[in-house]
């Protein structure tokens, strides 16, 4: 058995990891598999999107519209 090379992922390929997991369609081993991550690796991404989504859409509402000229 060969050891695997830590593997880094990008900020683009946890996020959209984490939204396939909140959309719920599939199950944890589904989403592992077809990522080719480990389900640990999935619910911790989607418990952290859950944290900052909230956040994001409250400074969303705050931001001022930009004036038409």
């Amino acid at each position: 058995m060969t050891k695997r090379n830590r593997r880094t992922h990008s900020p683009a390929f946890k996020a959209k990891v984490a939204l396939a997991a909140l959309k719920g369609d599939k199950t944890l081993a589904e989403l592992a598999q077809q990522f080719d991550v480990h389900p640990n690796q999935i619910t911790t991404g989607r418990s952290n999107c859950k944290s900052v989504l909230p956040k994001c859409s409250r400074r969303a509402r705050h931001r001022p519209s930009p004036r038409s000229m």
